[in-house]
């Protein structure tokens, strides 16, 4: 993922988490906060202490941000994304995971509309 596709400063996360708006499942919650001044889309990932060690916390950061690389185009533009993740995600096969993903994104709407 390009580096000028990610969030990286608290001041951003913040902006997310107090204007934003969230969904969740199981596994994930997503925050969402619509910007104009963005040109494509934005993401951030936060994966608690409680989830496991930073081993597990990084492999989980990359699998998320590798599922959003691959959906980069059905994802709408304009919007700042902080992706949760949950202990419930630790176990899952990466197809799962994907799943879980896409289904939280379509639950809050940040999907264009596809044939899925």
């Amino acid at each position: 993922m390009q580096k000028s596709l990610r969030l990286r400063n608290r001041a951003d996360f913040s902006r997310v988490y107090r204007h934003g708006r969230s969904f969740a499942n199981h596994q994930f919650v997503v925050y969402w906060f619509r910007k104009k001044e963005v040109e494509q889309f934005r993401v951030g990932i936060s994966v608690s202490k409680k989830v496991g060690n930073a081993v597990v916390r990084n492999r989980m950061r990359r699998l998320v941000k590798e599922i959003v690389r691959h959906h980069d185009a059905e994802l709408i533009e304009h919007v700042d994304l902080v992706f949760i993740v949950r202990k419930g995600a630790l176990t899952m096969p990466y197809k799962d995971m994907e799943r879980s993903v896409l289904h939280v994104l379509r639950k809050a709407s940040l999907l264009k509309t596809s044939n899925r």
